[in-house]
C-alpha cells in the first residue's frame, strides 16, 4: 500500500481568507484546476470555524469547498457552523433552534452581512455544512473541532461511520440533557465549568461570561487553575479552588494512549506549541491578530513542534469598511 503524503491540518480561519491563501502558498499549494492543490497530493484538514468574525468569509468559505469538492481536502464541524445551521432551522412551531438573541446576532452578524447579495448561495453552503463530519478517525489520528470524548465518540461512529450527522441526530442535537446535545457539545465546544455564586467574567473578545472552558488531558488536576484552558485568565482565588466531584463530571480525560488528536477553537496565543505528545491545538487567534497555524502531519509517532507553519495576521486582512465594500462590489460585478 503507498503511504499517503501527508495531510496539512489547519485551524481556526474565521473568514481570514487571505492569510489562509498565504499559508496554503508557503506549504506549496497552487492554484490550479479550479482549487488548491498540492504538487505531492498532500490534503488539507480544516478543523472547523471557517466563518464569523472575519472580513473574507465567503472568500475563505470558497476556497475550502472547492478543496473538499475535489478531494483536496477535508474538514470537520466548528461550533461557528453548527451554530449557523441552527440559527438556521426552525422546529415543528417555526421557531428558530438557535434563538436570535443579540448575543447570537452579533457573533454570526458578519457572515450574513458578507453574504447578504447572496443568499441562495448562503443556503447552499449551509445545506453544505449538514454533509461535513463533526469528527474525522484515522487509523492513527483523529480530528475534532473542541474535544474528543472517549466515552461517547464510539457510540456516534457506531451510528454514523462517516462521521456525518443526519437532520434528526442534528435536530435532537440542540435539546440539552440528551447524548446528542452531549456528542456535539463535546465535540464542538468542549468541556467548561461554570464560576460560582453568579460571578461572570469579561472576556478578551468583549462577552460576558459565567464560564471557563477547561482542558481535557491533565491526568491528575486539583484545582480549577489546573484545567483551565483559554487565554483569559481566571481570578486568583478561582484558580486555587479544589475540584468538587460537581466539577469532575464536567470534566474528560482524554488519555496518553489514545490516538493523535488535532483540534482547534481554545484561542492559544503564542507560538505554536504541541500540549502532550498526541495532542495538538491548532487555533492561535488568527482573527484577532494572531496566528493562522497549520501542523504537517506525516504519520510521526509523537507530535513534534518542528512540523507547525504559520502566518501572522496582518493588518491588511481587515481593510477600511469603505475598502472592503469596493472590493465586494467589483467581485460581484466580475461575477455577474
Amino acid at each position: 500500500m503507498t503511504p499517503h503524503p501527508g495531510y496539512d491540518l489547519i485551524g481556526d480561519i474565521h473568514g481570514c481568507g487571505n492569510t489562509l491563501r498565504q499559508l496554503l502558498r508557503l506549504m506549496g499549494y497552487q492554484q490550479r484546476q479550479g482549487c488548491w492543490r498540492h504538487p505531492e497530493g498532500r490534503q488539507v484538514i480544516f478543523v472547523g470555524d471557517l466563518v464569523d468574525r472575519g472580513p473574507r468569509i465567503r472568500q475563505a468559505l470558497h476556497d475550502a469547498y472547492d478543496m473538499i469538492d475535489a478531494g483536496q481536502a477535508r474538514m470537520v464541524l466548528g461550533n461557528h457552523e453548527y451554530n449557523a445551521l441552527a440559527y438556521f432551522t426552525e422546529d415543528d412551531q417555526g421557531q428558530p433552534l438557535r434563538d436570535h438573541s443579540p448575543r447570537h446576532q452579533r457573533v454570526i452578524q458578519e457572515t450574513l452581512d458578507q453574504f447578504a447579495a447572496y443568499p441562495q448561495e448562503w443556503r447552499a453552503f449551509l445545506d453544505w455544512f449538514m454533509t461535513q463530519p463533526l469528527a474525522i478517525e484515522e487509523e492513527d489520528f483523529r480530528v475534532i473541532h473542541a474535544c474528543w470524548d472517549p466515552e461517547v465518540m464510539p457510540d456516534f461512529f457506531a451510528r454514523f461511520p462517516s462521521g456525518c450527522m443526519d437532520e434528526h441526530f442534528f435536530r435532537a442535537s440542540t435539546q440539552p440533557g440528551n447524548l446528542e446535545f452531549r456528542i456535539v457539545d463535546r465535540a464542538t465546544r468542549g468541556t467548561w465549568l461554570k464560576l460560582p455564586d453568579g460571578m461572570t467574567q469579561k472576556s478578551g473578545d468583549g462577552f460576558v461570561r459565567d464560564r471557563f472552558r477547561t482542558s481535557f488531558w491533565v491526568d491528575q488536576p486539583h484545582t480549577w487553575g489546573d484545567v483551565l484552558f483559554q487565554p483569559d485568565r481566571l481570578d486568583p482565588q478561582y484558580e486555587s479552588r479544589p475540584l468538587s466531584a460537581a466539577d469532575r463530571q464536567h470534566l474528560v480525560h482524554y488519555h496518553s494512549t489514545q490516538k493523535k488528536l488535532f483540534f482547534g477553537h481554545y484561542w492559544c496565543q503564542g507560538f505554536p506549541a504541541v500540549i502532550r505528545p498526541h495532542l495538538a491545538c491548532l487555533d492561535y487567534s488568527a482573527v484577532k491578530y494572531g496566528r493562522l497555524v497549520a501542523y504537517r502531519y506525516q504519520g510521526e509517532a509523537q507530535l513534534n513542534a518542528r512540523h507547525f507553519v504559520w502566518v501572522e495576521v496582518q493588518r491588511d486582512e481587515f481593510p477600511p469598511l469603505d475598502e472592503l465594500r469596493a472590493e465586494m462590489t467589483a467581485e460581484k460585478i466580475k461575477n455577474i
